[in-house]
């Protein structure tokens, strides 16, 4: 169990936390460090400002006005007895000062909750006339603290887009393992057929065999169809023009042929029977039958299935309900995942050999159109349209 757990990816995973983890205690760090320092250089600052109004020896007040002007990060805002801004400042931004009257006054409330103990110093000790200075942090410092938020979202980036690849990946190798599947299968399939039509050929040289030659031709017939669906699978197929409706009518007899004397059929098709657009007519009907089987598997025996077919804007849709057991719609998507399945019998592969079909092959749509437990299911094949032909 561990095993499978700590595998290659978690690995990454925990090296990224340890990283991001490492990174902001580390800035927290320095961001201690750092204010430490502007608290001194703050009180610097005030030592100096004091040293230039009581001392009259004129080298230290060169002294003083030379570490007065260094600062030039740290913003200071002077205070009087009353906690009343004086109107003496430094490094605040002078446009906002000029548009908004109470910016200093924010800027002041801002500096007391980043330190709430400002520096001091008695200006008349008879008078007790005291001034305050509060600070706030320097453009190093918040930049510090955000340092590691912005390497958060970039780290948390650079594993989304990682997930994202690996599961392209994934899904590339998955179709590409259903691809070769599908075409060893046509492979392993074409010696077999050729060599029954061999078989055929002289049967039909007797005419006493002529009632079982017709049987066994259909079923070559239909062998050399899957046979011929399973070789186009990964390939590009070449399109043609073709009837949808025409294509849905024989797909419907011949599963109709194969299906209970309980079960009902019916096709609606309104104004679309002469409706024509490009589709690969093997695929199609392949996506067609894949359809029909699991409205089947789902009636069981017994019940109806109905066909809808109408155009809207650029596109033709074909509707295909039945009257079954339905699935819920939390599955709606997950049905159409390789390997899914709910029957006891299965690969799980037909809708999503159609799914991609009708995607990558015919630029068309495949999905659940809705469905409720009991009551039916209803798919949902969506074809494009030639702009003359989308007019009702």
């Amino acid at each position: 169990m561990f095993a499978s757990l700590f595998n290659w990816r978690t690995l990454l995973i925990l090296i990224a936390i340890a990283i991001v983890s490492g990174t902001i205690v580390y800035s927290q760090y320095v961001g201690k460090q750092i204010a430490i320092k502007e608290r001194q250089q703050a009180e610097a600052w005030v030592e100096a400002e004091r040293t230039i109004i009581r001392s009259t020896d004129s080298a230290s007040i060169i002294l003083a006005t030379k570490i007065a002007t260094e600062n030039k990060d740290i913003p200071i805002i002077e205070t009087n007895t009353k906690d009343s801004i004086t109107g003496n400042f430094i490094n605040l931004n002078e446009n906002p000062l000029s548009e908004n009257p109470n910016y200093l006054k924010q800027q002041l409330q801002l500096f007391k909750q980043y330190n709430p103990q400002p520096i001091e110093f008695i200006l008349n000790d008879s008078a007790g006339t005291i001034m305050r200075y509060y600070y706030g942090p320097s453009k190093l410092l918040r930049e510090v603290k955000w340092y590691p938020i912005i390497q958060l979202m970039i780290v948390a980036l650079f594993v989304l887009i990682a997930f994202f690849s690996l599961q392209i990946n994934f899904k590339s190798n998955q179709n590409q393992l259903w691809a070769s599947m599908a075409k060893e299968t046509a492979h392993q399939l074409g010696t077999p057929v050729s060599s029954l039509e061999g078989w055929l050929e002289i049967l039909k040289e007797k005419q006493e065999n002529q009632s079982i030659v017709s049987e066994i031709e259909k079923d070559i017939k239909r062998l050399l169809l899957v046979t011929d669906r399973f070789g186009k699978i990964g390939s590009i197929p070449k399109l043609e023009w073709g009837n949808p409706y025409l294509q849905t009518v024989s797909v419907v007899e011949y599963m109709k042929k194969r299906s209970s004397e309980h079960i009902l059929f019916t096709i609606n098709a309104g104004d679309t029977k002469q409706l024509t657009t490009l589709l690969s007519p093997t695929l199609f009907n392949w996506v067609l039958e894949n359809l029909l089987k699991n409205a089947l598997d789902a009636l069981e025996g017994k019940g109806s299935i109905n066909i809808n077919i109408s155009r809207a804007a650029k596109q033709l849709t074909i509707d295909i309900g039945d009257t079954g057991k339905g699935i819920p719609s939390y599955l709606f998507k997950k049905v159409f995942k390789p390997g899914f399945t709910t029957k006891k019998r299965g690969w799980g592969i037909g809708l999503s050999l159609s799914k991609k079909i009708m995607e990558q092959s015919h630029n068309g749509k495949l999905f659940v159109k809705k469905s409720e437990p009991g009551l039916g299911t209803t798919f949902s094949i969506v074809l494009p349209l030639l702009s003359n032909q989308a007019e009702v």
